[in-house]
């Protein structure tokens, strides 16, 4: 499953990467993202060390919801224009993907917000499930903008 969203913020590319960067940022704007906790960094190979948080995602379908805890690293952060999010459990087990992509870019009135989760595994597939990340993702665009606007939409 693929989601991609765009929206247009009145604020600069500085601003609203801010509120993308840090996974511990998005319960603020993201009701899907019910908790955020730092978690150790990751280190791979190379010696590059990765941010890490543990990721607790809540979904309401009617009376129930729908929880799924995830261990995520940031594998890309270029400031103020793109960062990556991916899974990465350290259980030793094969887990399903998630990758969670994030781009500014300036634009005529402020900036344009590109997010792109990726997400390969059936615990959150299905129509109806499809919809309720439609509309998470829809309404934390709403919030979002409103943290960045000058004059509040609401």
């Amino acid at each position: 499953m693929e989601i991609r969203r765009s929206m247009s913020a009145p604020c600069g590319p500085d601003e609203l990467f801010g509120w993308v960067e840090d996974l511990a940022r998005y319960p603020q704007w993201m009701r899907l993202i019910h908790h955020v906790q730092p978690a150790p960094d990751v280190a791979d190979r190379d010696v590059a060390v990765y941010p890490a948080w543990q990721v607790e995602l809540r979904a309401h379908v009617g009376p129930f919801a729908r929880s799924k805890v995830l261990r995520m690293v940031r594998t890309e952060h270029e400031s103020p224009s793109r960062v990556v999010f991916e899974r990465s459990e350290t259980d030793g087990r094969r887990h399903s993907p998630w990758v969670l992509r994030a781009t500014v870019d300036p634009n005529a009135d402020g900036s344009t917000l590109t997010m792109e989760l990726r997400y390969g595994g059936s615990l959150w597939s299905g129509a109806l499930l499809q919809r309720v990340l439609d509309d998470a993702v829809r309404r934390g665009s709403m919030e979002l903008l409103e943290l960045v606007s000058v004059e509040p939409t609401r």
